[in-house]
């Protein structure tokens, strides 16, 4: 059974409005994005498990809670799935991070991949993937689907802004990973691009045209 969040946090719809605006900045956009990742990372880690080792405070010794085995790996789809990783990592810096390279077609709006890069042992590791957008759905099935065939099995993925067309099928493809959404906008245009949206995010991230 698919689980989706979608996130109604105050914080996070003002830092994804100034995400819309044109007149936001690459500077400003870019830490805006690791912002979010952060706030949204806090969220979806929620269920990490946990297991107990002695301390010492100042005053006596205790048992306390510590991230348990192998942790988390986040594997940003890039390029704009960058822009997500800093603020997860703020959050686990011991967190390891692998690279799936997507592109899309520009005529098909299909995704075409060309690296992949996962830490190792990637089955005994919870996996957030990161991107920015979710628009046809197609970069992110594809990522999730190289994702298990490498052996991931616990998955979430994250992105800041969906269209209800990629969000119906990812949920479609993997039924089975929980999606984490900072906002579900309208709808796609007829080039795939989210609508309202907020534009190229990698090219925003990245001050590039």
């Amino acid at each position: 059974m698919e689980e989706v969040y979608i996130n109604h946090h105050p914080l996070v719809q003002h830092k994804i409005t100034r995400l819309r605006d044109k007149n936001t900045g690459t500077n400003e956009f870019r830490k805006l994005v690791e912002e979010i990742g952060m706030l949204m990372g806090y969220e979806a880690l929620n269920d990490l498990e946990t297991e107990d080792i002695e301390v010492e405070t100042p005053l006596e010794k205790t048992p306390s809670p510590v991230i348990a085995g192998r942790k988390l790996a986040v594997v940003p789809i890039l390029r704009a799935g960058l822009g997500m990783v800093e603020g997860i990592l703020d959050l686990v810096p011991t967190a390891k991070v692998g690279h799936i390279g997507l592109y899309r077609d520009p005529g098909t709006h299909e995704p075409v991949e060309y690296y992949c890069k996962l830490p190792d042992p990637i089955e005994q590791r919870v996996i957030v993937v990161t991107d920015p957008m979710l628009a046809t759905g197609g970069s992110a099935c594809d990522a999730i689907s190289l994702i298990k065939q490498h052996g991931g099995r616990r998955i979430k993925f994250m992105c800041i802004i969906a269209a209800p067309e990629g969000l119906e099928r990812l949920k479609r493809e993997h039924p089975d990973i929980q999606i984490y959404v900072g906002h579900l906008d309208r709808e796609l245009n007829e080039n795939a691009y989210i609508l309202p949206g907020l534009g190229d995010a990698g090219d925003r991230i990245f001050g590039t045209k």
